[in-house]
């Protein structure tokens, strides 16, 4: 049976203090708290029944705090966290988290690395290649301009169970389509375990002119190269609303899907792909 699932989303409380990136200078959209409570009605508006909320900050504390959230919400169908791999104990850390029946994987921040190569270190390729061993979930957080090294990455760990955040973040705003467009197509045709999140792209283009043609062509050419099994709609709720409503996310992405696509093909964008590579049990 299908299940609508927004694969990607955020929740927060600023006075836990370990989101370094969130200060007032964030601006008044996002400097303030989101819990469940927030999000629920948004998603009853889009038909959505659940979400899986990602990690905002490089804490193991979030994590575990997304996962006392995650208790408490229906509405939640997993959580991805952190996992610090240049802690000597991860595999311990790891191992408490995999215990909570929410707990789906960890996301591996390359945007935040002052050198996209330290993903390359052996600590983390280490920690990866268990990962990949175990088939853990991996979700891969990358500007375009760190495509090249994720890419190594891959063909370092090439059963990495991985999901691409955002499209890869290419250059909306600016149009730009190359080299993001062959990069992702290399990923797609080489490493089948790797998948790719429709999200994150309203912040991406000029967030008070965006205009929804904007997103055709790329949202097209990830679904050429991935196919419509291996992609996922995520909102990036409440990132997105610095350039638009959850409403305008999900009415973006449904007009730049290719056309003619299937109850059940649209079906898998909206939550069954999600459901499978996140392994989420079965209702």
């Amino acid at each position: 049976m299908s299940r609508t699932i927004d694969a990607h989303q955020h929740y927060w409380e600023l006075e836990r203090g370990d989101y370094g990136w969130l200060t007032p200078e964030a601006g008044p959209i996002l400097y303030r708290d989101y819990v469940p409570a927030d999000l629920e009605p948004e998603l009853a508006r889009a038909g959505i029944r659940q979400s899986i909320v990602v990690q905002a900050a490089q804490t193991h504390a979030e994590t575990a705090y997304m996962l006392e959230l995650a208790e408490r919400s229906d509405s939640v169908a997993g959580v991805v966290g952190w996992l610090n791999f240049q802690d000597p104990n991860w595999r311990d850390v790891l191992k408490i988290f995999r215990a909570h029946p929410k707990f789906l994987g960890v996301r591996v921040m390359l945007q935040e690395m002052r050198d996209a190569a330290e993903v390359l270190e052996p600590n983390s390729l280490e920690a990866l290649r268990h990962l990949a061993e175990i088939g853990l979930p991996v979700d891969l957080l990358m500007k375009s301009s760190q495509l090249p090294e994720t890419i190594a990455l891959l063909k370092q760990v090439p059963n990495l169970h991985a999901v691409i955040d955002h499209i890869g973040k290419p250059r909306i705003g600016e149009g730009r389509f190359e080299p993001w467009a062959s990069q992702m197509q290399e990923i797609a045709a080489n490493y089948s375990g790797v998948y790719c999140k429709l999200s994150g792209m309203l912040t991406e283009a000029d967030h008070d002119a965006w205009q929804p043609e904007q997103f055709t062509a790329y949202v097209r050419h990830v679904v050429a190269c991935f196919g419509v099994g291996r992609v996922m709609f995520g909102s990036d709720w409440p990132v997105c609303l610095l350039a638009g409503s959850y409403a305008d996310v999900r009415d973006v992405l449904r007009a730049a899907l290719p056309e003619g696509l299937d109850s059940a093909q649209l079906a898998a964008v909206y939550g069954d792909n999600a459901a499978a590579f996140y392994k989420l049990p079965a209702e």
